[in-house]
């Protein structure tokens, strides 16, 4: 067992054994090191100002990714490079090619939020070897807030920046920064603090099993970006805490031809491609998932985990009828994702059990399956509502239905009324679709906040429902309207 945190800084080790379990990675940059490029902004990981490059061993290569630093945990940065705007520079004091073509296209007037926007460039510097469009840039870009510059010619400058053949400092380094990072890496457990108050990442999962058989009011932290924001906006003391970042094979992506199991910590950048294989919709799910900053990190188990009822990912796991598997200690059991859910808050796992493994199963011959998320930003926001849906058609029938939205109830929830309406459902049928409509409104309840209206959510679940029916039968010209709590299908020659 080791009692540090080990990661490199411009090259040298840094090796910390005395932090508080929730120290995170902005405040060590700022107030230990002094390095103040880095900005503190929003501190929910929302603007982007805070973002430093992390990289890390991926696939035997090193690969550096935007992050967060203003949510980022201290303790999980163990084996990792840590990038911060004032390392990119030239060994001579040079710009760096992003920061030269900041300056050249004027890309900066208050400057605050620049540091974050050249360091979520200087990913994409590294993550690409050729010219880069203007959609790349403003999707890299989507996490990075300015409110004064304009983005035209910060997105300029990334495009001259990103046109040529890629050189700077840390390419003529990678080999070295590889070969210090698989120095610096073990299969150790990682345990700092004392019993009652400590930073934990073990290396296995046995170990983990034990260890949080044994403190099961510990937090278990994957990326941290939802947990991040209970330490900086809600304030809340956290004495223990489990990093899974180091777990072996809690990352494990296994693929066959009718399903894909993924590990609680695969990110969702991770298995961006693989979800986008599955369906298209699927992929543009993932897509608004936050941003690059918050994908890096976030990952689907979390997402699952923390129960949030306006999560983006388990209506759509739901639809497609995905599965979890538990652990408590030695003993593993696994339910359907929709039974994981019970209440607000509550779900089902007993003190000390975890999340292992999600199986989802993929669309089959005959499968409509259909997503869609509605938030106030198209980028980087919380669902108001997300509706998930799978059709099977045999026929032109409808011979087995999923129906699951979030933001509609306490829980991601499955509309089990409204899948009963459906099946037996000619799906070209329209005027049949309205028992459908009426079932809906059987199974949620919406309440009023801030993010919508209960109406709205009502009216707005009942037009996702209606889009998937019509993109189910195949009928471009059908439109449906809603008009109060009377639903009317017209038909209309396009």
């Amino acid at each position: 067992m080791r009692n540090s945190v080990r990661f490199l800084r411009n090259g040298r080790v840094v090796e910390i054994d005395d932090f508080a379990p929730s120290a995170l990675l902005l405040d060590y940059l700022r107030l230990t090191e002094g390095a103040t490029g880095t900005k503190e902004g929003c501190g929910e990981g929302d603007c982007g100002a805070c973002t430093v490059a992390v990289g890390r061993m991926r696939g035997g290569r090193l690969v550096y990714e935007p992050v967060n630093a203003c949510i980022q945990l201290l303790g999980g940065l163990d084996a990792t490079d840590v990038v911060a705007v004032e390392d990119i520079a030239g060994t001579g004091g040079e710009l760096h090619p992003v920061q030269a073509k900041m300056v050249e296209k004027h890309g900066s007037q208050c400057g605050f939020c620049t540091p974050g926007f050249v360091m979520s460039l200087f990913t994409l510097f590294h993550a690409t070897d050729g010219p880069v469009d203007r959609r790349t840039i403003n999707d890299w870009l989507a996490g990075n807030l300015c409110r004064c510059t304009g983005y035209r010619p910060i997105v300029d400058a990334a495009l001259e920046a990103l046109a040529g053949p890629r050189q700077d400092r840390h390419l003529q380094i990678a080999d070295a920064t590889a070969a210090r990072l698989k120095s610096i890496a073990d299969n150790e457990d990682i345990f700092i603090g004392y019993e009652s108050r400590f930073f934990a990442a073990p290396a296995s999962i046995d170990s983990l099993a034990v260890l949080y058989q044994h403190h099961p009011d510990a937090v278990l932290v994957a990326g941290g970006t939802d947990v991040g924001l209970w330490i900086t906006k809600q304030l809340r003391e956290l004495p223990k805490i489990i990093h899974l970042g180091r777990v072996r094979d809690l990352d494990r992506i296994e693929e066959t031809k009718h399903e894909i199991l993924i590990g609680p910590t695969v990110t969702y950048a991770a298995i961006e491609r693989q979800i986008a294989a599955i369906d298209p919709d699927l992929g543009e799910l993932f897509r608004r998932l936050g941003a690059r900053q918050v994908r890096a990190c976030g990952t689907v188990g979390g997402n699952i985990a923390n129960g949030s009822p306006i999560g983006d990912t388990p209506p759509a796991l739901i639809a497609l009828g995905a599965s979890i598997e538990l652990r408590r200690g030695t003993q593993l059991r696994v339910m359907s994702l929709e039974e994981y859910f019970i209440d607000y808050g509550k779900q089902n796992r007993v003190p000390g059990e975890f999340l292992t493994g999600i199986l989802i199963p993929k669309p089959q011959p005959g499968d409509v399956f259909r997503c869609f998320k509605i938030s106030k930003r198209f980028d980087q926001d919380i669902s108001s509502v997300m509706g998930a849906f799978r059709f099977t058609v045999e026929d032109g029938v409808i011979t087995d239905a999923r129906v699951a939205y979030g933001g509609m109830a306490g829980i991601p929830k499955r509309a089990l009324f409204t899948e009963a309406a459906l099946k037996g459902m000619r799906v070209g049928d329209s005027r049949a679709w309205s028992r459908a409509f009426v079932a809906l409104r059987e199974d949620y309840a919406p309440i009023d906040d801030h993010r919508a209206s209960a109406r709205y959510r009502a009216e707005t679940a009942q037009a996702l429902l209606g889009k998937a029916l019509i993109e189910a039968a195949g009928t471009r010209s059908l439109r449906t309207r809603v008009i109060g709590h009377r639903e009317q299908v017209l038909h209309a020659a396009e």
